[in-house]
């Protein structure tokens, strides 16, 4: 009986996403590459946050609208700035989201290297000494 349900509740489901309209699969698509800027760490299309089921929304209400993918993503960018963006272009503001973590690797590496080569010195001179 329990099997019989699942599979009812399953097909189910599965009718409801083969009807689909293109229209909803683009908003879907498009969700799916801008970030939650709640959530930080998640797409639109996957956050359960209240301000992501509104900004989903509001794109399937453009899509409606007819709107380019273009125009969707100037309007987000207007309100919430290229961080909304998985993929921020290059620019002088974005340099940081682009570049801070190879210049903090680096940084990394360099304030490594001194110290090994601060303590292989050290050790040279105390082996000197004695």
């Amino acid at each position: 009986m329990i099997r019989r349900l699942a599979w009812m509740i399953a097909a189910c489901i599965g009718c409801a996403q083969a009807q689909q309209s293109p229209d909803d699969e683009r908003a879907r698509h498009l969700a799916e590459h801008f970030r939650c800027v709640v959530c930080q760490n998640q797409s639109l299309a996957d956050s359960t946050a209240d301000l992501a089921a509104d900004l989903r929304a509001r794109i399937r209400e453009q899509v409606g609208q007819g709107a380019s993918d273009e125009q969707i993503q100037a309007y987000m960018v207007r309100r919430y700035g290229d961080f909304v963006l998985y993929r921020p272009p290059v620019k002088p503001v974005t340099w940081a989201l682009w570049f801070g973590p190879f210049a903090v690797l680096a940084a990394g590496a360099v304030a490594m290297a001194l110290h090994i080569r601060r303590a292989h010195q050290t050790r040279r001179k105390r082996s000197m000494s004695r």
